[in-house]
Order: C-alpha cells, then sequence, then structure tokens
C-alpha cells in the first residue's frame, strides 16, 4: 500500500517536462509561420485580383470601341474600329508603398481619375479607393520592364499589345515584388494572358 500511494504522489521528471516544452515551441512556430503566410497571401491577392481586373477592363474597353460599327441602318456596317486604352500617364501611387497601405485620391484628375475616355484609368473603368498595398500601372504597347519574367506582348506578329502590372514591397526591405497580365491583338482579336506573371510573390 505504501509503494501505491508513493507512486500515485509521482510528479513529472525535468526531461519529460523539456520534452512537452519543446513539443509546444515546434507548434507555436509552425502556427507563427503559418500565420504570417497567409496573412501575406490575403495582400498578394489584392495585386492579382486587380490587375485581373485591369486586363477585363482592356478587353472591355476593346470591345466597346466596335459597337457604333455594328449597328445597321438601312445599309452595311462600317469596318470594326477596334483601339486599346492607351497607356496611364503615371502609376498610382508615384512610388511604391514599402510595407505601408496608400491611400487613393478621389479627387478629380488625381490617381485612378487621371485619364480621358480613350487614355489611362477612365478608359479602363478601372479605379479603387480603399487603402491597397500596391503600385498599379497601365502600358500600351511593350512591356514597361517591371516583371522580368513578363513576355514581351510585342512578339510574334502581334500589332497592339498592353501590360497591367503591380510592384510592392509589404515587408518594408526594399526588394520589390511585381505582378504583371498582358494582351495582344493578333488578327484583329485580343488575347490576354492566360496568367499572371509573379516574381517575388511574398516581397
Amino acid at each position: 500500500m505504501r509503494a501505491i500511494k508513493r507512486y500515485d504522489r509521482r510528479g513529472f521528471t525535468l526531461v519529460e517536462l523539456m520534452i512537452v516544452v519543446a513539443i509546444i515551441g515546434v507548434l507555436a512556430a509552425l502556427a507563427i509561420y503559418g500565420v504570417r503566410r497567409y496573412l501575406a497571401s490575403a495582400k498578394t491577392s489584392e495585386a492579382k485580383n486587380s490587375i485581373g481586373a485591369i486586363a477585363r477592363g482592356a478587353a472591355a474597353a476593346y470591345e466597346r470601341e466596335t459597337a457604333a460599327s455594328e449597328i445597321l441602318t438601312g445599309g452595311t456596317s462600317t469596318a470594326a474600329n477596334h483601339a486599346l486604352c492607351d497607356s496611364a500617364t503615371a502609376p498610382v501611387p508615384a512610388a511604391v508603398p514599402a510595407g505601408t497601405k496608400y491611400q487613393p485620391s478621389s479627387v478629380a484628375t488625381e490617381d485612378f481619375n487621371a485619364g480621358t475616355s480613350t487614355l489611362g484609368w477612365p478608359c479602363l473603368k478601372f479605379a479603387m479607393t480603399q487603402p491597397i498595398y500596391y503600385q498599379y500601372h497601365y502600358t500600351r504597347g511593350a512591356r514597361t520592364g517591371v516583371s522580368t519574367t513578363s513576355p514581351d506582348p510585342t512578339a510574334n506578329g502581334a500589332t497592339d499589345s498592353f501590360e497591367a502590372g503591380a510592384a510592392g514591397d509589404l515587408d518594408g526591405d526594399a526588394t520589390l515584388s511585381a505582378f504583371a497580365r498582358g494582351g495582344s491583338v493578333f488578327n484583329g482579336e485580343l488575347v490576354l494572358a492566360t496568367q499572371v506573371f509573379i516574381e517575388n510573390e511574398y516581397e
């Protein structure tokens, strides 16, 4: 009976406690890494979704130009008049946000309001009013060089093209991440890139 009672009162050894602490530390490190990666993925989804929206806006603008030529008024329609939006006058914001968010201006002629019905953001019908982590650009013609993995859309017989891109610095270490999606006109039809080209996604 005495031996059994002494065994019931026996506590954990130092080795057992150290093993438990080590396991908890490993699990905590994995959890912190997972949460950080999840937050970074949530932030990069802003760039991916926005670039997709800019590309869709460019495609819609290209198709809008043909609407008038398709209306028949007792005769034959005129030739289709396709045209991409001209380049945005400046990226938004002017500098890449470094580990912070930028609040786009709602003032006319500034940020996403700068341009005309055939030029820049108003032509694309694209605007962002919420704070953003990335700098965005839209360029008609050859690629701007922000993304070195993005193929030149003017190659292989394309007569006109565009690039929508984003650059960011989520961790503020001056190493930029870049996202780009383009489109090219082949035989009178606008063909969009099937994917977003990405460099240093989580920087």
